[in-house]
């Protein structure tokens, strides 16, 4: 585990984001340093190693202080150890906001008798990753009693559920069973004064994209996007961090249990598109 700390900010509520290292976890953890004004604590696989040193130094300069914990944050033993830690570390009721921005998906399909067979163990990891630890990471923020009055808790979600992608059926079911969780958590945290919601938005540039893809694949990617898009263009993790710190705020306070559209229109000319290509 390793900390840095800009300025003097013992007052500052806290930010627990799973994913901090990188991408959209990373872009969320520096836009809520500077709006509400949170530390963050971030939860990371050690895979990028780069992109986290550049976040600390932005955590700093934005006056922040930030612990990164290095674990895998998909079991509900890396869940409990986590908690500990960042109580230790921030003390009770000190999480103002909580995001889930880890990835862990395999592509494939259910019945196919190749190597792209989706098999029990992968199946599990996925929904272990993609959904089921959304479950662990807030029952140990309950347990050891993390959140603060009115604290928020926000699951990522992304379009496949509307396009049906021939390879992505078990990531659909896992972000099926990640709004279901959210919807039930609502219920369960709303007499408490927490708000539980699921943020959805379309393709957006990663570290972990343009390692999966090559230059040229992303080029093509870029260039559906344009054209899927009415706005012409994908959008960026900026925008969906910005976007978060909103969520983060008063004005946000009466979203529970909803599945909140940050597509930019994404899925809007998909039959369009099919039609007329």
């Amino acid at each position: 585990m390793s900390e840095v700390e800009g300025g003097s900010t013992p007052a500052r509520p806290w930010a627990l984001i799973l994913g901090a290292s990188s991408g959209t976890g990373a872009a969320i953890a520096e836009a809520v340093t500077h709006k509400p004004g949170l530390n963050v604590f971030g939860v990371h696989r050690g895979r990028y190693a780069d992109t986290a040193s550049r976040l600390e130094q932005r955590v700093r300069d934005a006056g922040g202080r930030l612990v990164l914990w290095q674990a895998d944050a998909s079991t509900p033993e890396a869940a409990e150890a986590g908690a500990a830690a960042l109580k230790e570390v921030a003390g009770r009721r000190s999480v103002k906001l909580f995001v889930h921005s880890i990835a862990g998906a395999s592509v494939g399909r259910f019945l196919s008798t190749g190597e792209d067979r989706l098999h029990a163990r992968r199946v599990r990891r996925t929904f272990d990753t993609m959904a089921h630890s959304f479950v662990y990471w807030t029952q140990a923020l309950v347990d050891a009693d993390l959140l603060a009055p009115e604290a928020r808790l926000l699951g990522l979600q992304n379009p496949l559920d509307e396009t049906h992608l021939g390879n992505t059926g078990l990531i659909s079911a896992s972000k099926a069973a990640l709004e279901m969780y959210v919807r039930h958590l609502a219920m369960e945290l709303g007499p408490r004064g927490h708000r539980v919601n699921l943020l959805k938005f379309g393709t957006v540039m990663t570290p972990a994209l343009k390692h999966v893809y090559s230059p040229e694949a992303l080029v093509r990617l870029e260039a559906a996007h344009a054209k899927m898009n009415p706005a012409g263009r994908m959008g960026t993790v900026e925008e969906v961090a910005r976007f978060v710190t909103v969520l983060a705020g008063e004005e946000a306070g009466w979203f529970n249990g909803a599945t909140i559209d940050f597509t930019g229109g994404m899925t809007l000319r998909l039959l369009d598109l099919v039609l007329n290509p």
